[in-house]
């Protein structure tokens, strides 16, 4: 028998879907969510006015920003940060964090109308291209994730040279870092790979779907 997870306080009065809560930033493509895609509206008012992603509310005291390793290197993140309650949530049921995606997904989440054809509803938030985001990570092994814990002081939007906002400005002061998903590299896989073919074993399984929450 399967058991609907948990919901946070802050979470109750969000939409479920499959038994999850629906993020708020999430979008929804003609009354359909859409997990993995963000609406890009949404994600504006919730960089800008200092809302959690996952439940919608004000950010408190305590703030935790998802970050990977090409987000250090580019000096930002591009997604709205979250509680600490919510972070815990999303930690147990999206596949990225919890490690059940081992893989970015090959096919665009919405490029197009889920017919496939381009979305003719000018009121519609999908996407009308795919993002370059995806075109970099199409099928490439899921990043590694930590949680930085940080101040309302150090909330900080980030800004392109068109003065475009690009996300949450990760040169500050941070009062932890907790790892969230390890990944094993992508050389030590290959010379497992080459281990087991000198040693005549069968191919290794269990290297996961292609997958994106």
């Amino acid at each position: 028998m399967t058991t609907t997870p948990p919901v946070p306080l802050r979470c109750v009065g969000r939409p479920l879907s499959g038994g999850l809560v629906v993020p708020w930033i999430t979008l929804e493509h003609n009354g359909h969510v859409v997990f993995g895609a963000i609406d890009s509206r949404k994600r504006y008012l919730a960089l800008t006015r200092r809302l959690c992603q996952i439940c919608g509310q004000r950010l408190g005291d305590r703030i935790y920003l998802l970050v990977r390793p090409m987000d250090v290197d580019a000096g930002y993140i591009a997604e709205p940060a979250v509680h600490p309650e919510c972070l815990r949530y999303a930690k147990q049921h999206c596949p990225m964090l919890n490690g059940q995606a081992s893989h970015y997904r090959r096919s665009p989440l919405l490029a197009a109308h889920p017919a496939g054809r381009p979305c003719s509803d000018s009121h519609c938030p999908c996407p009308d291209t795919n993002s370059s985001g995806h075109e970099a990570r199409s099928g490439q092994p899921a990043d590694d994730w930590d949680a930085w814990l940080i101040t309302p002081a150090n909330y900080r939007l980030k800004t392109g040279p068109q003065d475009d906002l690009l996300g949450l400005d990760l040169d500050i002061s941070v009062l932890k870092i907790r790892p969230i998903r390890r990944n094993r590299h992508v050389d030590i896989d290959e010379k497992l790979d080459l281990i087991w073919q000198l040693l005549g074993l069968p191919p290794r399984s269990g290297q996961g779907d292609d997958a994106e929450p």
